[in-house]
Order: structure tokens, then C-alpha cells, then sequence
């Protein structure tokens, strides 16, 4: 909305300052802080009176249950606010006649709906299996991928469109044709689901969600920059620099959330956040051609992902286990690593494969 007062700055010159990039992710990132601080406690409240609130006994895991009997009650779709936030915020502040920014907030959306239908699922119905089923959850992904994929493949990116950029290699480009609409549905359900599987211990997902979107901003505003993205090899995107406005929301939105996540978390986020963030996280690699550095920036997310079906093939195919119990952060848990030390060694590890994956803007 702000950025409009820049056709006002032939009357008022210091409206031009809403033109600059940097000004407005900052006031975005500021914004989805101070509206997260402001609404916490708030909501919280709300959630507690109306026993919105986490069911984490797991009778199909004596060994992990007694680390989740101190969360039992705590209440649950702070993703609400959070992504309450980052809308109002990017509302605010980015290019609203940009599509990529429309198609961002679009993907959001979407995602926090379906998780916001799980979570209330699961919250009032009774028995083993609750929530959303898993296939009608995947269906819906992979819609959204689709209709993403279709929209890339047809009105983004230009002559790069359906070509992935591989990391490290100047001049190797892999060109998926048709199928790259398939590949992107596959980033979404992926990036949503790896997220969701994540979020198992207090402010463990919100922090690494924190550390990737800081690193999708410098991403996202080289990509968008023609001169940045051509002394670096990199694909320019038209437009693309505009998400960095979205990128800055949510590392406001993570910073407010962790205020009130932390451990011991006082609010979870619920699959109406972890979907919806990881959606968005891997929506925004689509868009500036980032595709595949997505898994080393994001690998944190892969592992647990991997740890997941990994524990789910083997004891399809031979009856044992892997892990103790999976994702990876529960394994761990249970072989026993502290809370606090599996969450603070997960961060260092996503802030390490962050600043490998700057790295590689110039190693190539």
C-alpha cells in the first residue's frame, strides 16, 4: 500500500523512499515483529479461555511421552498470527501489482487453510487417527503446486522458466520442459510437509524458518537485480527483488513468534503455520530460480523429512526401525539430548548451511 505513495513524489519528494527495496523489507520485517509482540499475548489468552490447546500424549510412543506430558495443554494455531502478520505486513508494504508478491500470498493462504482445517480437526475429534486424512492433505498440495508450477511455466521467469540453475556450475542448466510444473508441485508438498514434520520441539522449526528467510532475502534481491545477478552468473528474474519484502516479513513474524515459542514455549504454532511457512519458503525458490539450492539451504527440513520416510520404508520392507523414533529431532530426544541442545545444534547447523549456500553466488 505504501509503495503507491510513490506516484505522489513529484509533489512530495521524501515519498520516494517507499521505491527502495531495503527501506521497505526493513519496515516489513519491524511491522510483522512488533504486530506478533503486540498480538501474543493476546491471543494466547484467547486460545487458553476457549482450550484451543496442544494434545501431545503419544500412547504410540511410551518412550517419547514422557517428554511431551509438560506440553500437554499448551495452546495450540499461534500460526494465526503469525501469519496474520506477515499479510498484513506485506499488505503494507510490498508492490501489490507485482505477481510474484500476489502468488506468495496466494500459496500462504492457501496452506494456512488446509492447516487450519487439520489443526481444528485434530483439536475436536477423538480417537488415534486425527486431522485431515493424509491423502486428502496431499491432494490439496499438490492442486496449489500445480496451479503454481502452471503459472511459472506460463507467465514467469522468462526464457529460464522450466530451466534449473545448478549450484556450483557456471554454465550446466537442466531444462525439465512440461515436467517442471510437476517438479514445482513437488517443492510445495515437500517444503510444506518438511516444515510440518519439524515443528516437534519448542521453537526448533520457527528458528531455522527464521535463519533460511533471512538468507532467501539476499536471494531473492540479488535475483531481482540485473546488475547483482550478472556479476554473480545467476539467472536475473524481472520483479523477483520484490520478494525480498516478503522474505524480511517473515523473519519479522519468526522473531515475534520465537518471543513467545522459545523454550518452554508458552504457543505453538500448529499446521496452520508450519504448512504455510514451509509452502511459502519453497513458493519463493521457485520464483527466483533457486530450486535446487533449496536442499542445502533448507537441509535441515530435508533431513528430518528423510529421516521420516526413511524409518517409514524400512519397516514397510523388513519390520525394523531405523530410528528410535522418527523425525530426527525425536530420536534424539529419546536417546537422550536435552531439549534445549538438540534445538540451539539444529539452528548453528541451519545458519552454517545458510552461509554455504550464499557461498555459492560466487563459487561457480
Amino acid at each position: 500500500m505504501f509503495y503507491f505513495l510513490t506516484q505522489l513524489s513529484d509533489i512530495f519528494f521524501p515519498l520516494n523512499i517507499f521505491r527502495y527495496i531495503t527501506f521497505r523489507s526493513g519496515m516489513a520485517a519491524v511491522t510483522t515483529f512488533l504486530l506478533c509482540i503486540s498480538l501474543g499475548p493476546i491471543f494466547i489468552n484467547k486460545l487458553r479461555q476457549r482450550k484451543v490447546q496442544e494434545i501431545a500424549k503419544r500412547k504410540d510412543c511410551p518412550d517419547l511421552d514422557r517428554f511431551q506430558n509438560v506440553k500437554e495443554g499448551t495452546p495450540t494455531m499461534g500460526g494465526v498470527f503469525i501469519i496474520g502478520s506477515v499479510i498484513a505486513s506485506v499488505l503494507l508494504w510490498a508492490d501489490l501489482g507485482n505477481p510474484f508478491i500476489l502468488v506468495t500470498i496466494f500459496t500462504c493462504l492457501w496452506l494456512a487453510i488446509l492447516g487450519g482445517v487439520d489443526d481444528y480437526i485434530k483439536l475436536t475429534q477423538k480417537g488415534p487417527h486425527r486431522g485431515l486424512k493424509a491423502k486428502t492433505k496431499l491432494f490439496w498440495q499438490l492442486v496449489l503446486g500445480c496451479l503454481i508450477g502452471i503459472f511459472v511455466y506460463y507467465y514467469s521467469a522468462g526464457d529460464t522458466a522450466t530451466k534449473l540453475d545448478v549450484p556450483f556450475l557456471k554454465n550446466v542448466i537442466i531444462d525439465l520442459g512440461i515436467f517442471y510444473i510437476l517438479f514445482v508441485a513437488l517443492i510445495i508438498v515437500g517444503t510444506s510437509n518438511a516444515v510440518n514434520l519439524t515443528d516437534g520441539l519448542d521453537g526448533l522449526a520457527i528458528g531455522c524458518v527464521l535463519i533460511v528467510a533471512l538468507a532467501l532475502s539476499v536471494l531473492s534481491y540479488v535475483t531481482g537485480h540485473v546488475n547483482f545477478s550478472r556479476y554473480l552468473f545467476i539467472p536475473y528474474v524481472q520483479g523477483a527483488g520484490e520478494l525480498t519484502v516478503f522474505c524480511s516479513a517473515l523473519v519479522g513474524a519468526s522473531l515475534g513468534f520465537l518471543w513467545f515459542n522459545c523454550y518452554p514455549a508458552s504457543i505453538f504454532m500448529g499446521d496452520v503455520g508450519s504448512l504455510a511457512l514451509g509452502g511459502s519458503i519453497g513458493v519463493i525458490a521457485v520464483l527466483i530460480k533457486k530450486e535446487l539450492l533449496l536442499i542445502l539451504l533448507g537441509g535441515v527440513f530435508v533431513v528430518e523429512a528423510l529421516s521420516v520416510i526413511m524409518q517409514v520404508v524400512s519397516f514397510k520392507t523388513t519390520g525394523k526401525r531405523i530410528f528410535k523414533m522418527s523425525p530426527l529431532h525425536h530420536h534424539l530426544q529419546i536417546s537422550g539430548w536435552n531439549e534445549s541442545k538438540i534445538i540451539i545444534r539444529f539452528w548453528i547447523t541451519a545458519i552454517i548451511l545458510a552461509l554455504l549456500t550464499l557461498t555459492t553466488l560466487k563459487i561457480r
